[in-house]
């Protein structure tokens, strides 16, 4: 049965081979080529494999590969391309309905095929008396080989045929050096195959034997409960009085329900809460993004501000200035100014330059200091998601512990001096501790802390 929806150009391959003489038929083939290697995902690959096998298209070459050298256009050199074509159209493939006719006729036969080939490139190689023509031989013997160790790896059972194949026995008795150490690879790399095919059947095998034991286990121990349950049950009806049997009953069922409610509850919460995990992160992620992004647009809209250049009045029209002449007017005549000298103007002035300066001046400085705010926040929020994401003191490793070492020297020192002092405490002898109290503090001498800051390790610089 014919695939629908089939590649237009094996349709017209297949309709070029179904009509051409029996020697044009290799080159045709060759455009297999161009169709395989077409850069395509993993699923139009497998339908246009099984495309080429449906229309019988590997089957052709296979037949090609019988035929007389001399008879084919570009002769060995179309035969390994046509090796070539086989292996990839064969590894990956999805035979579909015809899997046992693929499995047990196809493949094989182009394993034998592969190894027929390569003897006969091994007659020729031999025979041939030129050495540009011994290299060209030698290479395309190569390509042969690499073909069949592609689909011996694509399909592993073929490597027991090629094995108890006479061909390949020959091949292995040959007495010529380079052509004995191209088939000694590919033995050695067949034998690692077949090797890694073992180690993982019984990596298998060991795998479900694991399984069976685990799964007796807890057939075992579901028994060994049930019938401890059941002992129990027949003991209490044993001890419970006769009238009393059916209101135990019930209490024992009540108990069970509760159970099985509880755990059941348990699991649907815990299933609930690392379901909505992911969107309660992204919803904390959205809220940081949206309050820094606030926070940088006021300060924009702050700063536009600041910096504005003054763009003059608008334009007043007559009635609008008539209007507010009046407004002008009717204000000075219900608050008269009284007279001043120039002298309280001129001081008036100064004292008003005075304190729009120091205004000024003190909003800068209101203005840094909200800054430097700012940022001891940022780092203050930053050190508590470090030290809550901090591992404990076991999971540690490397320079981990190092990330939280203060960058204050105060800081550093004051925490430096309280250890010391609590470490002198304690290694102090006992009739020393004599009268004290748990508040007390402990004094420590000035050289000794002199000498241990000498050699403190400050976060964010350098020892001497």
């Amino acid at each position: 049965m014919k695939p629908k929806g089939t590649d237009p150009r094996i349709l017209s391959l297949a309709a070029e081979v179904a009509k051409s003489p029996e020697q044009n038929v290799p080159v045709i083939l060759l455009k297999l080529k161009e169709i395989i290697n077409t850069p395509l995902g993993s699923s139009e690959l497998k339908k246009i494999k099984q495309d080429i096998y449906c229309y019988d298209l590997i089957q052709y070459c296979l037949l090609v590969l019988n035929q007389d050298c001399s008879r084919i256009q570009g002769g060995w050199t179309t035969f390994s391309q046509l090796t070539q074509i086989i292996s990839h159209c064969c590894v990956g493939l999805e035979p579909g309905e015809d899997a046992e006719e693929f499995y047990t006729e196809l493949l094989p036969a182009a394993a034998e095929h592969f190894l027929v080939l390569e003897r006969r490139l091994q007659t020729c190689f031999i025979n041939a008396a030129k050495g540009e023509e011994k290299d060209e031989l030698l290479h395309l013997f190569q390509i042969v080989t690499d073909s069949l160790f592609w689909l011996l790896e694509g399909h592993v059972q073929l490597i027991q045929n090629v094995l108890q194949s006479d061909h390949f026995l020959h091949l292995l008795q040959t007495d010529d050096v380079q052509i004995g150490s191209t088939v000694m690879t590919m033995l050695q790399s067949i034998l690692q195959i077949n090797r890694s095919k073992r180690t993982k059947m019984l990596l298998k095998l060991n795998k479900q034997k694991e399984e069976e034991d685990h799964k007796l286990q807890l057939q075992l121990q579901r028994q060994r409960a049930l019938r401890l349950s059941r002992e129990l049950r027949l003991s209490m009806l044993e001890i419970v009085h006769p009238g009393q049997v059916e209101k135990h009953n019930r209490e024992i069922e009540d108990k069970s329900a509760l159970i099985i409610q509880k755990h059941w509850r348990g699991y649907r919460e815990r299933k609930n809460f690392h379901q909505q995990r992911s969107s309660l992160m992204e919803y904390k992620a959205a809220v940081t993004l949206q309050r820094a992004t606030l926070k940088f647009l006021a300060k924009c809209r702050k700063k536009r501000k600041l910096f504005t250049p003054w763009r003059g009045l608008q334009e007043l029209s007559d009635a609008r200035r008539v209007e507010l002449k009046q407004q002008v007017d009717d204000y000075v005549r219900r608050h008269p100014s009284t007279q001043m000298s120039d002298v309280t103007s001129r001081e008036l002035h100064s004292q008003a330059q005075e304190q729009l300066q120091h205004y000024l001046m003190g909003r800068v400085l209101q203005e840094r200091a909200e800054q430097h705010r700012e940022a001891l926040m940022a780092q203050i929020s930053t050190n508590i998601e470090q030290l809550m994401k901090a591992p404990s003191l076991k999971e540690a490793a490397g320079k981990e512990p190092e990330l939280f070492l203060s960058r204050s020297r105060p800081v550093a020192a004051k925490a430096k001096q309280a250890h010391l002092a609590t470490l002198k405490h304690i290694q102090a002898p006992w009739w020393k501790k004599l009268g004290e109290e748990a508040g007390d503090a402990i004094d420590v001498p000035k050289d000794e802390l002199s000498i241990e800051l000498g050699t403190l390790f400050i976060g964010g610089t350098k020892p001497p």
